[in-house]
């Protein structure tokens, strides 16, 4: 029976409720493919990108002028505060909305798990980080499953429309790791509710021009894809957010990976249900090892330095590829 003695691994209220944020979290994040795939299909993508960040963007700047009104931002960072808008939200969701709208809901989700893999091989190019064999074997096991998730077949056929959508979420995860490297240097002068905010904010600027590449498909857009769009700005860009805030203070990280992992799965699920998408076999056995090979290079890497409740911080890097 647990009791107020049984110490900081006890199933606490708090924690419980740190959980329910994650399950909710990654649910939407899973489901947010979906909603993706409907909007691109009706608005282009760079489009899309702009009203659903200029939305999301109007939101956090009343919640960090609420909250953080002293969290100002400091004129020498912004040249790479810039930068880094544009690598995590103008390229990242460019790259992910072309995607998304040439492959399946499905295979984006699968492309998505590379992320961490990623971070880990561009940490030891750019910053020499020290990288164990464990890691090392789990960037080689993540890139067989993103091979597999990504050809289907281990071909590769550029003339497939799939397949080019499949190397645009390629890009993306690309795009998002050097996102996350470039904010290591604010991680201790911003919080991750400032650095998502200026951010996004920076990125939906950056948007505005690109957008009119795509004024020949400006068209008014039905209710159906503007709710999808909200949902996306709404829920999945801040409440979410606020929500993995919330866990990551609460729960190991190791947890928090775990959860992160089941996007993909709940991606594809959801795929299937709701536009009827199927995986082939051998595209669900890429992901599932890229998955195996997340949770192994996590597990080794957590348990390495000891990690306990409460012990890590949030910061706009340690979010995963549906982190906006």
């Amino acid at each position: 029976m647990l009791t107020d003695q049984t110490g900081v691994n006890a199933f606490t209220r708090e924690q419980l409720l740190a959980n329910i944020a994650m399950i909710i979290t990654v649910a939407l994040w899973g489901v947010s493919f979906v909603s993706i795939k409907i909007a691109v299909n009706e608005v282009p993508p760079i489009t899309m990108a702009l009203v659903r960040f200029s939305v999301a963007s109007a939101i956090l700047w009343v919640i960090i002028r609420k909250f953080e009104p002293s969290a100002k931002l400091q004129k020498k960072d912004v040249p790479r505060m810039l930068f880094a808008g544009c690598l995590g939200v103008t390229l990242y969701f460019f790259f992910e909305n072309t995607g998304v709208k040439l492959t399946t809901a499905s295979n984006a989700s699968l492309i998505v798990t590379i992320i961490p893999i990623l971070a880990i091989a561009m940490d030891k190019i750019f910053f020499r980080t020290k990288v164990s064999a464990i890691q090392l074997l789990g960037i080689g096991i993540a890139i067989l499953g993103t091979y597999l998730a990504a050809t289907a077949n281990g071909e590769v056929d550029f003339t497939s429309a799939t397949f080019r959508g499949n190397i645009f979420m390629v890009l993306a995860m690309f795009s998002w790791s050097l996102y996350t490297l470039i904010n290591k240097s604010f991680h201790n002068k911003y919080s991750g509710l400032a650095l998502t905010a200026y951010q996004m904010m920076m990125g939906t600027l950056c948007l505005i021009p690109l957008s009119f590449f795509e004024h020949a498909e400006w068209r008014l857009f039905s209710l159906t894809v503007l709710c999808h769009i909200l949902f996306l700005s709404v829920l999945c860009s801040v409440v979410c957010y606020l929500l993995y805030m919330h866990a990551l203070k609460k729960l190991d990280v190791t947890i928090t990976t775990v959860y992160l992992n089941l996007v993909p799965v709940i991606g594809v699920v959801s795929g299937h249900l709701f536009l009827s998408e199927n995986v082939l076999p051998i595209q669900m056995v890429g992901g599932l090892i890229t998955l195996l090979a997340i949770l192994m290079v996590n597990f080794e890497k957590y348990a390495s330095r000891g990690f306990m409740v409460g012990q890590h911080s949030c910061s706009a890097g340690n979010k995963p590829g549906k982190k906006f």
